[in-house]
Order: C-alpha cells, then sequence, then structure tokens
C-alpha cells in the first residue's frame, strides 16, 4: 500500500491532471447517455448534414401485374426480453412501438394465357381466365411509425455506451411488419381485388364492342 501510495506521489503533474480530466468526461458522457443528467443534450446540440451520394439505378424490372386493391393497418407492438436470474431494472428491454403500414393486392396478368381469353366470331362475348388476386409485401411507413416507450436496464443501457446502433428498433419494426401481412390475408382484400379487376375489365372490354364478358379466377 505504501509503495502504490509512493508511486502515485512520483507521478508527473500533467499525468494527474489528464487522468482526471478523463474521468470527468467519461462520467459525463455517460450522464448524458444514461439520462442521469436531465438537461446536458440541449448544451450540445447536434446538426444534421446529409452527405449521401446520389441513388444508383440498379435494375428495372417490367410490371404486368395490376394493383387492384390497397389496405392500411396499424398494429400497436409490445416486445419485452427479460433475462434470467437478473430483475427487469438490471437487464432487459421492454419497446412499445405503433406500426403503421400499407398492403397491396394485386392480380398478375402476365400469367393470363391463350387458352385463357376466349372470343366468340362475333366479338360480342368475352371470357377470361385470372390468376387468383396475392398480397404484396407489407410496407412499412416510417412517418406514421413510432416508438410510443422504451425500458431498459442498467446493464443494457451501459451497453449502448459501446454500441454503433443504440436502440435499434429492427427487433420491432420486424414484428409490426409480420403482424401486419397477417392482419392482410384475415381482411378480405384478395376478393376486394378480384372484384375491382373484374369491374376494370369489364369496363374496358365493353368500351371496344363487348357486350358480354366473364371473368373467372382459377
Amino acid at each position: 500500500m505504501t509503495t502504490s501510495l509512493g508511486r502515485l506521489r512520483r507521478m508527473p503533474g500533467w499525468t494527474k491532471v489528464v487522468a482526471a480530466l478523463v474521468l470527468v468526461l467519461v462520467v459525463f458522457f455517460a450522464g448524458i447517455r444514461l439520462s442521469v443528467l436531465p438537461g446536458l443534450k440541449d448544451l450540445f446540440g447536434t446538426e444534421t448534414r446529409d452527405r449521401s451520394g446520389p441513388a444508383l439505378l440498379q435494375s428495372i424490372q417490367d410490371m404486368s401485374r395490376y394493383d387492384a386493391a390497397s389496405g392500411n393497418f396499424q398494429v400497436v407492438v409490445d416486445l419485452e426480453k427479460d433475462a434470467r436470474f437478473l430483475p427487469d431494472a438490471v437487464r432487459g428491454t421492454r419497446t412499445l412501438y405503433v406500426g403503421a403500414g400499407t398492403v397491396d393486392a394485386y392480380v398478375d396478368l402476365g400469367q393470363v394465357g391463350e387458352d385463357d381469353v376466349t372470343v366468340d366470331k362475333d366479338r360480342t362475348t368475352a371470357t377470361l381466365r385470372l390468376p387468383h388476386a396475392r398480397l404484396g409485401k407489407p410496407a412499412l411507413d416510417p412517418d406514421r411509425s413510432y416508438a410510443v416507450s422504451k425500458q431498459r436496464g442498467l446493464l443494457d443501457r451501459l451497453g449502448d455506451l459501446f454500441s454503433d446502433n443504440p436502440n435499434s428498433e429492427q427487433a420491432v419494426q420486424k414484428l409490426a411488419v409480420r403482424h401486419i401481412g397477417e392482419a392482410a390475408k384475415e381482411s378480405g382484400l384478395t376478393a376486394r381485388a378480384e372484384r375491382n379487376t373484374t369491374g376494370m375489365l369489364t369496363g374496358l372490354l365493353r368500351s371496344l364492342g363487348f357486350t358480354h364478358v366473364t371473368v373467372t379466377y382459377a
């Protein structure tokens, strides 16, 4: 113990100053990140600059589908992660997230072959056989989706100090997309898309002179 005290006394003065300054900075920034020292974030206002490069076109794909209906959905995701043998105040997270997005229902007209279209010799009657409507991938709307609350244990807060992506919402966003997709399957959106497609094709063919138009789905 005496030896350690002697070494501390023999340390140069500037070394002690640097060590004290580093300690103060660590406590200072930890207080900001852990919200222990409220109001400090306002002292150091940040300015956001977009230095992104131009978007590059990677591919172009011709679309043959008819988007006949679109549904708007909203889901509240309550995701909780607990650690074994540790209280939530020490280790654990809980995020309450409101996810809003859309799902389109479409009919792929590119799958219609010559055998699926029948026209009589007088060109007054037409029969079309189309594939059933499908659901597109859910699209989460970032402008209408937001985190209501985030609760984190002490260890999770400390881990954010050394994380490149603290408070990531990727997990709750994936859950929101999954729940929106499941809701779209139960919403009758594909049936609505088929009715709209039938109406569109019937009106189009009647404008071309057909008096009897039949559209079926198989």
